[in-house]
C-alpha cells in the first residue's frame, strides 16, 4: 500500500511579508524610537516653550507700532533740489520727509545706501542723524523718553538674535540699560518698528534656534547638511510613529507581556495608552516639519529683489514739493524716463490706504499708478530671477522678458492686512497682490513704497504653507481664538514629549 504524503502548499509572498512584519515590527519600533528619541525630545520641548515665550508670558512694551509725526506744508521751506545742491549731492537713490523732536528733515538715501538728514528750513545736515532718529524711535517704542541707551548698532545682516524671519534690513539695534536688558530694533528707512528682545526672549530665541532649528549644526556644517540630517531624523520619527501604531494598536495582543502588577507592564500599558492618542500628532508634526525643512534647501533670496535706481539731482532740481496735506509718506520713483512723487495717504471717506504717483514735471497724476508700478516691478524681478542677476536695476528695459511677460494678471489688488497665503511672517504692508495666469498660479506681493519684493507664491509654496499651517501650527483652530489654539497645540506637543520620555524609560527597563 502506497503511503500518501501531504504536500504543504507553498507560502505566498504576501503571507511571508506579513509574517516577517509581525516577527520584526516590535524590534523595528524600538530601534527606530531609540534613534529618534533625543531629537524628538529636543523638538517637542522647544516647541512646547514657543507659545509661552511668544505671547503667554511675553514682555510688553509701551508701543508696538511707531506713529510717525506728520510733516505739514509749513514745515518745509527749502525744496529738495535746493537742499541737495547746497550739500553738493549730485546723485542719490531716494528721499523721505520725517519729523522728530520738533523739527522736519529730508531723509536722503545716498548711492551708498546710507541715510543722511537735512533740515527742511536751513538745509544743514544733522550729524549722525540716522542714529539719533533710531534712538528717538526706540525710546518712543519703550515709552521712556529719558531711558539710558548703552549701545546703538546698525545691522546690515541678520544675526543670532535678529533672525531672518524679521525681514527688515538695515535696522538699528538700540540696547537699553534697564532690568530687562531690552533691545529695540527699528527700521529708520520706513520709520518702522521691527521687533524687541528682553533677556527672557533672548534666552528663548537661543533655545529655539539651537534645539528646534538645529542652529548648533551651523558651526560644523552648511545649510544643506543641516537640513539633510534634520530630515533624516524626522523620517525616522515618522516611521517610528507608524510602527508604534501597528504595535500598540493593531498588533498589541501579539506583543503584550508582563503582569498587571509588574512595573514594566504598567509602563508599557501607560506608554501605549498615551502613544495611541498622540500618534497622529507625532506623525503630523514630523511630516509637516520635514516638508517645511526640505523647502529650506532652496534659500529664500527675497532680500535681493529691490529696485533702487540712482537719480541725478539735476533731474529733480526744478521740481516743487507736492502739497503735503494729509500725506503720511513721500518718496520718488524713477520709472523709465519719468520721475514721480510717490505719496501715501488715507482716504478720509473709505479709510483705505491710497498710494498716488504724480509726475514731477507736469504735476499730473498717473491713473492706477500703484498697480501699474507693481506690475513693472514684478516683470523686473521675474527677469532678474530668470537671469540670476544680482540687481534688477542692471537689466535694460528691452531685456525685461520673463515667464510672466505673456501671462495675464487675473487679480490685482491692494493688501492692507495679513490673511491667507500672505501671513504675518511676510511683515510688509501695504503690498500689491498680482496673481498671474500661469500653470503654477504665480502670485507676486510687491511693496511699492520700497520697490521691494515681499514674497512670491506658487502652488508648491501653497501646498507646503497649508501643511505647515494646519499640521504644525494648528491654524485650522484659529476660530477658537489664539489662546485655545495654542493650548491644543501645546498639549499635543507635550503628549509627544511624554510618550518619548516614557518610551525611553520602557527601553531602559527592558533587559
Amino acid at each position: 500500500m502506497i503511503e500518501e504524503i501531504a504536500i504543504k502548499p507553498k507560502e505566498s509572498f504576501k503571507a511571508k511579508a506579513e509574517k516577517t512584519i509581525r516577527r520584526n515590527i516590535y524590534r523595528w519600533h524600538r530601534m527606530l524610537g531609540l534613534l529618534a528619541i533625543v531629537p524628538t525630545i529636543f523638538w517637542t520641548a522647544s516647541g512646547v516653550m514657543h507659545p509661552f515665550m511668544s505671547h503667554w508670558f511675553k514682555t510688553t512694551i509701551a508701543n508696538e507700532f511707531y506713529k510717525a509725526e506728520p510733516v505739514a506744508p509749513a514745515d518745509v521751506t527749502l525744496q529738495l533740489g535746493q537742499v541737495l545742491t547746497q550739500n553738493k549731492i549730485t546723485e542719490f537713490k531716494n528721499f523721505r520727509l520725517i519729523k522728530f523732536e520738533g523739527k522736519a528733515w529730508y531723509q536722503v538715501k545716498g548711492v551708498d545706501d546710507k541715510l543722511r538728514y537735512f533740515n527742511t528750513v536751513t538745509g544743514s545736515e544733522l550729524p549722525d542723524g540716522d542714529r539719533k532718529y533710531a534712538e528717538h524711535m526706540a525710546r518712543y517704542m519703550l515709552g521712556e523718553p529719558k531711558s539710558k541707551i548703552i549701545s546703538s548698532t546698525l545691522l546690515t545682516g541678520f544675526t543670532d538674535q535678529y533672525k531672518y524671519v524679521n525681514r527688515f534690513l538695515p535696522v538699528w539695534k538700540i540696547s537699553f540699560d534697564d532690568d530687562r536688558e531690552m533691545d529695540i530694533y527699528v527700521e529708520t528707512g520706513q520709520s518702522r518698528f521691527a521687533t524687541f528682545n528682553d533677556k527672557g526672549r533672548k534666552a528663548f530665541i537661543w533655545v529655539f534656534g539651537t534645539f528646534h532649528n538645529w542652529g548648533f549644526m551651523d558651526m560644523i556644517a552648511n545649510n544643506t547638511v543641516r537640513i539633510a540630517v534634520m530630515v533624516t531624523f524626522l523620517s525616522l520619527i515618522i516611521l517610528s510613529a507608524v510602527a508604534g501604531v501597528m504595535v500598540y494598536g493593531l498588533m498589541w495582543k501579539k506583543f503584550k507581556t508582563g503582569r498587571s502588577g509588574n512595573q514594566r507592564g504598567f509602563l508599557r500599558k501607560y506608554h501605549r495608552s498615551i502613544g495611541i492618542w498622540c500618534s497622529l500628532f507625532t506623525f503630523t508634526f514630523a511630516f509637516s516639519g520635514a516638508y517645511h525643512a526640505v523647502q529650506k534647501l532652496d534659500p529664500d533670496q527675497r532680500q535681493k529683489y529691490v529696485y533702487d535706481p540712482v537719480i541725478k539731482t539735476e533731474e529733480i532740481a526744478q521740481a516743487s514739493m507736492i502739497d503735503l496735506k494729509g500725506i503720511s509718506n513721500i518718496g520718488l520713483i524713477k520709472w523709465g524716463e519719468n520721475i514721480f512723487w510717490q505719496t501715501v495717504r488715507k482716504d478720509w471717506e473709505t479709510d483705505k490706504t491710497v498710494i498716488d504717483y504724480t509726475n514731477i514735471r507736469d504735476g499730473k497724476k498717473l491713473e492706477d499708478g500703484n498697480i501699474r508700478f507693481a506690475k513693472y516691478l514684478a516683470r523686473k524681478f521675474a527677469a532678474q530671477e530668470e537671469r540670476n542677476a544680482a540687481s534688477c536695476c542692471d537689466l535694460m528695459e528691452a531685456q525685461i522678458s520673463s515667464p510672466i511677460s505673456d501671462a495675464e494678471v487675473e487679480k490685482a489688488s491692494m493688501v492692507t492686512s495679513f490673511a491667507g497665503e500672505y501671513g504675518f511672517v511676510n511683515k510688509r504692508l501695504p503690498v500689491v497682490k498680482l496673481a498671474y495666469d500661469t500653470p503654477d498660479h504665480t502670485t507676486y506681493y510687491i511693496e511699492t513704497t520700497t520697490s521691494r519684493l515681499s514674497t512670491k507664491v506658487e502652488d508648491r509654496n501653497r501646498r507646503e504653507g497649508f501643511s505647515f499651517a494646519f499640521l504644525h501650527k494648528y491654524s485650522g483652530l484659529d476660530f477658537l481664538g489664539k489662546n485655545a489654539r495654542d493650548g491644543v497645540m501645546t498639549t499635543a506637543a507635550a503628549s509627544v514629549l511624554i510618550v518619548s520620555l516614557l518610551g525611553l524609560l520602557v527601553f531602559l527597563k527592558i533587559k
